[in-house]
């Protein structure tokens, strides 16, 4: 049999998570990442000390700097860069990349250049008949790496394609389901980050359970009222990649975006906690792309809106709280209901 083969571009925490998952199912995976001096430390400890330390790499998981290196490994990609490398990544690829490549990606987030879904980036930049996939789901890199528990959604307009993906990941702590609705996998992905830092900045301000619990019942709702105004399927929402992640990100401290949101409600500058927390935090980008998606299609997300005059505009946590405390009466019966 044809050995199974990936490559993985992106060797951060998740990405690296990835990578031992999928070695672990016995495939042979190619770890990529920019820098060449962390991918000698990986190569040399055969582990990520920096981002995953314990996490020791299966003997199928190899690494490299060398992006022309991946291509000659495989024409199956999975990427897991920060969203705003994630066309500089792709564009990078397209000049050697060869005509049978594959592309699946574990981001998070909109293209920053304009707001669109990550794969009407793959396809303008490559091809309608290029497989696409988007993994997402509640998922820690930590718990993955230490193999508790998880599962995910793998998400392609090809069935095949997210079959085949999906058999890459699975095992028996790794569950893995398939989805064709990939713009409803993206939006929860991304929009989820932006509530994140909302429940995280309510707790920073000491509120309580019923603030979070609040907070996350109506982010949910934001989430489908523009999932569905770009395509999305209402029932995406309610699974995995839609209300599992968000409950995730928004009520458990391994999530960035809520411990940006605590040291905001707790008076902290952003420059400052964006420094102490050492890694990428999509929801600060996710916040200004998905305010500027709501006000391109007239949709009210409140939520949304606080999170970007608290991150762009210098608004205080305490007044984006009154704010939204101070909205007039409306039904809730109906997630559309502005």
């Amino acid at each position: 049999m044809t050995p199974r083969r990936i490559g993985i571009l992106g060797a951060g925490s998740w990405g690296t998570a990835l990578a031992i998952q999928a070695a672990r199912t016995g495939c042979d995976v190619l770890l990529w990442g920019h820098h060449p001096d962390h991918i000698g430390a990986l190569s040399a400890d055969r582990e990520n000390k920096h981002y995953l330390p314990g996490a020791a790499f299966p003997a199928n998981l190899a690494v490299t700097a060398d992006l022309r290196e991946v291509c000659r490994f495989t024409d199956l990609l999975l990427i897991a860069v920060p969203s705003h490398a994630f066309k500089t990544t792709l564009e990078r690829l397209k000049s050697f990349a060869p005509d049978t490549l594959q592309i699946a990606w574990a981001t998070k987030g909109f293209n920053p250049d304009d707001g669109s879904l990550l794969h009407e980036l793959v396809i303008s930049l490559f091809s309608e008949r290029t497989p696409v996939a988007a993994l997402s789901g509640p998922t820690f890199a930590q718990e993955v790496a230490a193999e508790l528990p998880t599962a995910i959604t793998v998400a392609s307009p090809q069935i095949e394609f997210s079959s085949r993906l999906a058999q890459f990941f699975h095992s028996s702590r790794f569950r893995t389901y398939t989805s064709t609705d990939i713009i409803g996998v993206e939006v929860g992905g991304a929009v989820k980050n932006v509530m994140a830092i909302a429940a995280g900045i309510a707790d920073g301000l000491g509120f309580g359970a019923n603030t979070r619990a609040a907070l996350i019942t109506r982010g949910l709702t934001e989430i489908i009222r523009l999932g569905l105004r770009l395509r999305g399927h209402q029932e995406t929402f309610m699974g995995l990649a839609g209300l599992g992640d968000l409950v995730l990100t928004c009520t458990d401290n391994q999530s960035r975006n809520r411990r940006l949101g605590i040291a905001l409600g707790r008076g902290q500058a952003l420059e400052a906690a964006v420094r102490e927390i050492g890694q990428e935090i999509e929801g600060v980008f996710a916040a200004k792309e998905t305010y500027l998606l709501a006000r391109k299609h007239s949709i009210e997300m409140p939520i949304t809106e606080q999170v970007f005059k608290v991150l762009y505009e210098n608004l205080s946590p305490a007044a984006a709280v009154q704010n939204l405390l101070s909205r007039e009466l409306k039904c809730e019966s109906g997630v559309l209901q502005e």
